[in-house]
């Protein structure tokens, strides 16, 4: 809002918005969204180790899942957190769950263990009874327990891969 001095000395206010501001502030707004939303969309990328006789087990929606990249970022079931937020975000999840405390831990195969312990201990001291690991099974191999190899043989003919 500006302000003018006439000639006879009255003094007269404009009702124009003074826009110029507003789309600095946009394009600065702009850019922000720009460089974050794609690194938010990225989502959480971890190589697990690799195992033979594994078990397979899909995550199903009730399943919480912490994930560790291979620079010891946390994410809780996907989502980025920050790592001093890990205690309080999994005791709120875990305080309000009467059975099923299991948590599982998919980390990154290139980082240190030191870092996946240090996961653990966290999540055990708020509130999580069982930790799993989550790790693939190695390309070109098969399980060698019976049992595993008889459902894998049971889902072939059902036609399940």
């Amino acid at each position: 809002m500006g302000m003018s001095v006439g000639q006879s000395g009255r003094t007269t206010v404009k009702a124009e918005p003074n826009v110029i501001p507003m789309i600095d502030i946009m394009l600065v707004l702009l850019i922000i969204f720009m460089i974050t939303v794609p690194a938010l969309a990225a989502g959480f990328q971890a190589v697990p180790p690799e195992g033979v006789n594994l078990k397979p087990h899909p995550e199903e929606d009730s399943d919480q899942v912490l994930g560790i990249d291979s620079e010891g970022r946390y994410y809780l079931n996907k989502q980025a957190i920050r790592n001093e937020d890990l205690p309080e975000a999994l005791r709120r999840i875990y305080d309000a769950r009467t059975v099923d405390k299991i948590l599982f831990v998919k980390a990154h195969r290139d980082l240190q263990y030191q870092r996946v312990l240090d996961a653990i201990d966290i999540a055990s001291k708020s509130g999580v009874r069982v930790v799993g690991a989550i790790s693939d099974q190695r390309p070109g191999t098969e399980s060698s327990v019976e049992e595993d190899r008889a459902a894998a043989a049971a889902g072939a003919t059902m036609g399940n891969p």
